[in-house]
């Protein structure tokens, strides 16, 4: 199986469980890894026989940034869960980091894998 990678992407959220966390908005940094077969779309060079990586981007970013969500890691399941059902993607890790949330450490994350090879 072949994989597709969304490395870095970078949206600001409302996200946190603190008072301050729910009136302002934090960057989190998104690196998605999606099994597919690419093998059709390299052929016929035809970007609607592969992941679109533009249109999963944008979907997500919007999704993001109109969440409220208290954990990163009901926020990673919500976004595992939105990919596979709009793009059917099977199998996918996501990686959800929220750099700055821990003094003294330079990011926090959490990471989740769904679906089957």
């Amino acid at each position: 199986m072949d994989r597709v990678f969304i490395e870095g992407l970078k949206v600001d959220a409302v996200i946190g469980v603190y008072d301050w966390e729910r009136e302002i908005t934090q960057p989190l940094v998104f690196d998605i890894e999606m099994a597919t077969d690419i093998k059709p779309a390299a052929a016929s060079d035809d970007l609607s026989l592969t992941l679109d990586y533009f249109a999963i981007s944008q979907k997500v970013t919007e999704f993001v940034q109109q969440s409220s969500y208290e954990l990163i890691e009901t926020l990673a399941e919500a976004i595992a869960q939105l990919i596979m059902q709009d793009f059917g993607v099977s199998w996918l890790k996501i990686k959800v980091s929220k750099p700055g949330a821990v003094p003294n450490a330079g990011n926090v994350a959490v990471q989740i894998e769904r679906g089957t090879l």
